[in-house]
């Protein structure tokens, strides 16, 4: 990486961050020519103007790509890493690097993470939801797909020290497998155009066209060997290796939530976050316009667009992330409140920290995930009841489910306070 001292400050002129460009190579194409097939569902019309020419994308290669990144954007990534790190310290100190918490506050993060992320692909769920999902017991095909993202998520952060092209394959698969109907996509790059915006069946008037699909494994290989690098800001590699994934698309679907998996497995991989995950989908999340916008302009040879949106996501994953921390933590010791003179001993203390991550709970997660038998399972929802910690919130006798109202709402304020931008 090379700085560019020539390049004019942000503070100077009132210039800003918009007006300055950050070459990156830019994609080429090649021409082909759709066929509509005239036995489908389509009519002539349609068929009529989604057969001809177009043109495919063909990725830049970026494995050597040595940006020189102006001043100002040097500076504004300089800021938001450091935003990153204390966000990350900050995560880590509320609870105490040995705290029972911090794992589940950990995995709340990352599903907070998840579940913006799917978002974007306009995939939501309530919190209430998504706990009922990790419980398979939704009704919701979104929150089921959205859960499965948190699986694509752990196999990131699980794969991040070691990022090849099977860790790719690894993520999606863990993505695609449980939402019906691409479980036979799951984990192979794709055989077949893929295209975005536009036409259903035709990629003629698309917003972008990916590379034909024997093109994708050599473009991966080149991406990776990007990613492997250790001489460029981080963020700014995160952003960088985020686009051209999104350019190449490897994949017959999932491949923004892929390409954000990735995102995380960068940050944790370099040692830019070690304790949490920062909701930096969050941050795009606000201003999905300009995320794609940026996208574009990566895709035409300027990179400043998509680093910047990612410091400036960066940067509201750190405050977002600190104050959703804080809240959580508050909650928790207003529940340990409640429990009062319960002696050390009782199941309600084991419970506790968990109802970060899983707000909803019945006794076969607390069998399952904590190895408590039947009797105890029931004797610690009965203290968690009785002090107000949770509310039983099926009225049923049997498959009765728990639930703890005020980390929900929690979570779903935050949710809340994304889509006001």
């Amino acid at each position: 990486m090379v700085t560019d001292p020539s390049s004019p400050k942000a503070s100077e002129q009132g210039s800003s961050l918009d007006e300055i460009s950050l070459p990156v190579p830019a994609l080429r194409h090649e021409d082909h020519v759709w066929e509509m097939d005239p036995e489908g569902e389509f009519s002539r019309a349609e068929r009529q103007r989604g057969s001809g020419p177009y043109q495919s994308t063909i990725p830049a290669r970026i494995a050597h790509y040595s940006p020189r990144i102006p001043t100002p954007i040097a500076a504004d990534l300089e800021d938001a890493t450091k935003a990153l790190v204390d966000f990350d310290a900050h995560a880590a100190m509320t609870l105490g690097a040995g705290n029972a918490a911090l794992g589940p506050m950990s995995a709340i993060l990352l599903r907070t993470e998840s579940a913006t992320s799917s978002q974007i692909e306009n995939l939501t769920a309530g919190a209430r939801q998504l706990a009922l999902a990790e419980l398979d017991e939704s009704q919701s095909q979104n929150a089921r797909i959205i859960v499965a993202n948190v699986r694509a998520m752990e196999a990131a952060l699980a794969l991040a020290d070691q990022l090849d092209e099977q860790s790719i394959l690894t993520m999606h698969g863990e993505l695609l497998a449980r939402q019906p109907g691409w479980e036979s996509y799951a984990g192979v790059y794709r055989d077949e155009l893929v295209w975005v915006g536009g036409d259903r069946g035709s990629p003629r008037r698309a917003n972008h066209i990916g590379p034909q699909a024997d093109l994708v494994p050599g473009a991966i290989a080149d991406l990776l060997e990007f990613i492997q690098r250790d001489d460029l800001p981080v963020l700014a590699q995160a952003a960088i290796a985020h686009a051209q994934f999104e350019t190449i698309h490897p994949f017959a679907d999932g491949n923004g939530r892929t390409g954000r998996a990735l995102v995380q497995a960068m940050l944790r991989g370099k040692g830019l976050i070690r304790n949490a995950t920062a909701p930096i989908s969050a941050g795009l999340l606000r201003d999905t316009d300009s995320y794609f916008d940026a996208l574009t302009r990566f895709r035409s040879g300027d990179a400043a667009a998509i680093v910047e949106r990612f410091s400036s996501a960066a940067r509201y994953a750190a405050v977002s992330g600190m104050k959703l921390v804080d809240d959580l933590a508050h909650e928790q010791e207003r529940s340990r409140a409640l429990l009062g003179n319960l002696r050390a001993q009782a199941g309600a203390w084991k419970v506790l920290p968990h109802l970060i991550v899983q707000p909803v709970i019945n006794t076969a997660y607390l069998q399952n995930e904590l190895g408590m038998n039947a009797m105890s399972a029931g004797r610690a929802l009965g203290q968690l009841t009785e002090a107000g910690v949770l509310s039983e919130s099926t009225g049923l006798r049997r498959n009765r489910v728990w639930q703890q109202k005020e980390v929900l709402g929690i979570l779903d304020d935050y949710a809340e306070s994304i889509r006001r931008g």
